[in-house]
């Protein structure tokens, strides 16, 4: 008997129905049947599946004689199934990796409940992927198993079978089946989770619902929309026959009207000559199943009152007042725009004509973007040897938290952002200025750059159209031409800046100022920032943060990190950063994975680490001057730098080990070569290369530079034999056991 019966039917899916069918046999755990149902479909559903039959002995392959529709299909298949547990997988969607070991580590925690609820997240043909609204209701930080009437909120989910685990011998008990039509899922969702005695959660992406661009059944306008009445007849009367449910109706009518409106609130559902008679149909329901107006929801009403109207020449008189007041607002709305954009332009042009101060200076980064990067440990250092100079920071609002409370905050597009620009002696970014930008004569912009580039930068996108993206190459040279310096780590970053940015600047090679606080920090902050991010004592904590693809219109992570954690351990914690550019964190915080995408600093995170994975990172180059290890998974170098470019071959010279394969890492680290000798002497040789100014005082010799106007007696290079950067935590040597992480109270082990 297996664990899993995972119940696949297909019909006119030939194009995803090997994916689909691939993702349950490749999951990490195997005790499953795979039983999948050609619904006599008459393209290549039933072959596929016979091929599938044929290589694994755990694929059963039922093929029906007539086409049954979805619902009877799923009967069909349940027919056969032996497993503990019931899932059902439409033929155009897939499992995700580890979905199934997730699932049944879940079912186990939580002593094998009735019903078992997990996340998913729609995959767009474009490449998006977006999760769940609604989330936030499978929190597993909470008592479990549980009853329907202990986590109401269940059933603001989307009302599918397939994000499910079911006991089977709960469901042949209470006889649980299908019915036909297009809304099957409608009937058995809300009864079997009232029905159930135990339900427990699982938040964890496990399904990936495909938004199929054509073709998908409910996206289709059709007369066939009009089974939800039935559907929800089928509802209304299980809840007659079974009188203990009554206190469900008021939310289960809520649901029906709210899945009423939306059906024929969207125009690719019910067919336009149909209409009015669906909105009859609808009115029907309301008035057969209401239950009294205090019960109803007032962030509904007027969908509420649409049904309750059921009136197709009312509705249109409603549409059409509601899109006469959006005009109107659009109207008002871009006329006020207008007229204060023009008074922002008026207020810069008057702004430029008064005199530059000389005892003030803007910062930004990332463009706008919160305190940091070397344009923030600059601002930090003016404080300290120019206080006289007055600092102002550009951010959005929702970064204005991490600017320091000595300094002004500014929002893009103010009039106080605009009189900065135009009155500050000093300006100073990591990235470009406002366009609408005039340089005048007597202020002085520095260009800190952003770490040591291995990609191509600057002109030497022009052959690289996949990472150029429409740069407008004539306007980063007219950027360029504003600058008065220009920051520089080492040798090859000032031959790379001069040659793709040329123009006539000069070249400050003092080192990354962001790097100082390496040479700065001690013990103590390390241990005040390891225990902000909740790691635990004696763990072994390691920086994972890739880097942006050009050649890739989505951007994931290419390691399983769920999976690599398990096979690292249980003394390592893993700190998983997006890079800025993904717009969405790479994993969810969850035990020893620990998402840090939104922290506000990873120089932070750098000294609160123990090790860094990157693949392209020019995080690298910052992280040796730490001198702690430094692990590259470099899987897809070939197509890297095929895509965007790079000045070395990184595998030739690397900081460390290098992994070309998520088993490769995890062998790194298993076998100790990540922090061995060999490693060491890379990382040696690289910082040397790389690191030969970050001595802890590169934004000291930018300031006295620029601001002071001091040429000589800066502060003298500190060689690399002679810096003591701050000890990680774990800083000991490769023979002393390390502590076993322990497991937080009410989560399984990650073995």
């Amino acid at each position: 008997m297996p664990r899993f019966s995972v119940i696949v039917p297909a019909y006119q899916v030939q194009a995803y129905l090997h994916e689909c069918m691939a993702s349950v046999l490749e999951q990490s755990f195997t005790d499953l049947e795979l039983i999948a149902v050609d619904d006599c479909s008459p393209d290549a559903c039933g072959a596929i599946i016979d091929e599938f039959a044929a290589a694994d002995p755990r694929v059963r392959a039922v093929h029906l004689k007539e086409n049954v529709g979805l619902g009877r299909a799923r009967n069909a298949g349940m027919r056969y199934a032996t497993g503990d547990y019931l899932i059902f997988l439409d033929g155009d969607d897939t499992l995700t990796p580890d979905a199934l070991r997730a699932i049944a580590d879940r079912v186990k925690e939580t002593g094998d409940p009735d019903v078992l609820v997990y996340d998913y997240a729609r995959t767009f043909w474009s490449g998006e992927t977006v999760r769940n609204v609604q989330a936030g209701q499978l929190t597993e930080n909470a008592p479990a198993p549980f009853t329907l009437d202990d986590r109401p909120g269940l059933l603001k989910v989307l009302m599918v079978v397939w994000n499910k685990a079911y006991r089977r011998e709960f469901i042949a008990g209470e006889g649980f089946a299908f019915p036909p039509g297009y809304y099957e899922d409608t009937p058995w969702t809300s009864p079997v989770l009232m029905a159930a005695g135990t339900i427990a959660t699982l938040d964890r992406v496990c399904v990936h619902y495909r938004q199929r661009r054509r073709g998908n059944i409910l996206g289709t306008v059709s007369s066939k929309h009009f089974d939800i009445f039935d559907q929800y007849d089928r509802v209304f009367a299980h809840l007659d026959a079974h009188p203990e449910l009554a206190h469900w109706r008021p939310v289960l009518f809520r649901r029906m009207v709210d899945h009423l409106s939306a059906v024929f609130l969207k125009r690719d559902r019910v067919p336009r000559g149909s209409r009015a008679l669906f909105l009859r149909k609808a009115r029907a329901h309301y008035v057969r199943y209401r239950v009294p107006a205090a019960d109803l929801p007032s962030e509904n009403r007027l969908r509420h009152a649409l049904v309750r109207l059921g009136s197709h020449p009312t509705y249109r008189a409603l549409w059409a007042a509601v899109r006469l007041q959006r005009g109107v607002t659009r109207l008002t709305g871009a006329l006020a725009r207008t007229l204060r954009t023009a008074a922002l332009r008026l207020h810069y042009k008057l702004q430029l004509r008064l005199p530059v101060r000389a005892d003030q200076a803007v910062f930004t980064s990332h463009g706008g973007r919160g305190h940091g990067c070397n344009p923030g440990a600059l601002e930090s250092a003016f404080r300290t040897y120019a206080p006289d100079v007055r600092t102002a920071w550009i951010a959005r609002p929702e970064f204005h938290h991490t600017i320091p409370t000595a300094t002004r905050r500014l929002t893009p597009g103010t009039a106080a952002y605009w009189t900065a620009l135009a009155r500050s002696k000093y300006l100073v970014n990591n990235a470009d200025f406002d366009p609408r930008l005039v340089k005048r004569p007597g202020q002085i912009l520095v260009q800190t750059q952003h770490g040591t580039p291995l990609k191509h930068m600057g002109l030497d996108l022009q052959e690289r159209p996949a990472a150029a993206r429409g740069t407008d190459f004539t306007h980063l040279l007219r950027d360029a031409d504003q600058w008065d310096y220009c920051l520089s780590a080492n040798r090859h970053s000032t031959l790379v800046w001069e040659r793709v940015f040329p123009s006539g600047y000069t070249t400050l090679e003092y080192g990354q100022p962001r790097n100082d606080v390496f040479q700065q920090a001690g013990s103590a902050d390390v241990a005040r920032l390891r225990e902000n991010l909740g790691i635990p004592e004696g763990a072994v904590a390691v920086l994972y943060a890739p880097t942006h693809r050009d050649y890739r219109s989505t951007q994931r992570t290419a390691l399983d990190l769920e999976r690599v954690l398990r096979q690292l351990g249980p003394r390592f914690v893993l700190l998983a950063r997006a890079h800025h550019a993904y717009g969405a964190p790479l994993v969810r915080s969850a035990g020893r994975l620990i998402d840090v995408s939104d922290h506000p600093s990873v120089e932070s995170l750098c000294l609160a680490s123990d090790a860094l994975i990157t693949d392209y990172s020019s995080l690298m180059f910052d992280y040796a001057g730490l001198d702690r290890p430094i692990v590259i998974h470099a899987d897809d170098w070939e197509a890297y730098e095929a895509a965007r470019g790079t000045y070395f071959d990184l595998r030739a010279f690397p900081p460390g080990a290098v992994a070309r394969s998520e088993d490769e890492l995890i062998d790194i680290f298993a076998t100790g070569h990540w922090r061995g000798s060999r490693s060491t002497q890379l990382r040696s040789a690289f910082r040397d290369r790389f690191c030969p100014y970050d001595d802890g005082h590169a934004a000291e010799r930018v300031v006295r530079r620029v601001v002071l106007g001091e040429m000589a007696g800066l502060p003298a290079v500190v060689p690399p034999t002679d810096r003591h950067p701050v000890p990680s935590a774990a800083d000991r040597s490769p023979s002393t056991p390390l502590t076993t992480v322990p497991t937080p109270a009410g989560q399984a082990p990650c073995l």
